[in-house]
């Protein structure tokens, strides 16, 4: 049980830290509520678990390639300041009235939040390399079901952290006014473009090292 429990913190830990998939979180959350900023970590557990796969696969490798590399932080750089620009030019529209395109809203909530987990470099490198080691560990200490259960546990972790996000962001919406409201979901939107700049500059250090 203990080394259940380790491996729930090991998925945790992944989710836990400020990134981009958390500054989209509080930025649907306050917007449209829990499922939007549930579905945003949903759709990057989806990508995880894609990762998770590839280390299964044995692909881990391509990682060292620097076109799989730049093309990677290049894509992530893409896909974050256009979410970042797009949350900015929403905060026009932030209303506490229920929105009547929740649906649209929950599917893109769930798109940015996988494509920003499958193009973020920093969460390839935890699944292709930390996790690898992990695994090879693992794989040598224990038969194929103990492994599948530890496996479990990193996704619950995840799952729990995303849930507690999406508690938290749509708590916000109920206790701020509109204007609090527009200024968090600004913030948001400046954080997501500052990861992407981020990526930006390690795509070309990447490309004219």
């Amino acid at each position: 049980m203990s080394i259940f429990l380790t491996y729930i913190l090991l998925g945790l830990s992944l989710a836990a830290p400020i990134g981009p998939i958390n500054a989209a979180q509080i930025d649907r959350g306050i917007k449209n509520g829990f499922v939007s900023a549930w579905l945003v970590g949903l759709g990057a557990t989806i990508a995880d678990a894609f990762y998770m796969l590839l280390v299964f696969l044995g692909v881990y490798h391509l990682i060292e390639i620097p076109f799989v590399q730049s093309f990677l932080w290049l894509f992530g750089f893409f896909v974050l300041v256009y979410t970042g620009i797009e949350s900015l030019t929403g905060t026009g529209d932030i209303s506490l009235n229920k929105d009547k395109n929740m649906r649209e809203a929950r599917s893109k909530s769930f798109f940015a939040g996988f494509f920003m987990s499958l193009f973020n470099p920093l969460t390839i490198l935890f699944w292709l390399g930390i996790f690898g080691s992990i695994l090879a560990k693992t794989v040598s200490s224990y038969d194929t079901t103990h492994v599948l259960l530890y496996i479990t546990a990193i996704f619950i972790g995840i799952t729990a952290w995303d849930i507690t996000m999406a508690t938290l962001a749509s708590s916000m919406r109920k206790f701020l006014t509109e204007g609090l409201l527009k200024v968090v979901s600004i913030v948001s939107g400046l954080c997501l473009i500052g990861f992407g700049v981020y990526f930006g500059i390690q795509a070309a250090s990447v490309l004219f090292s």
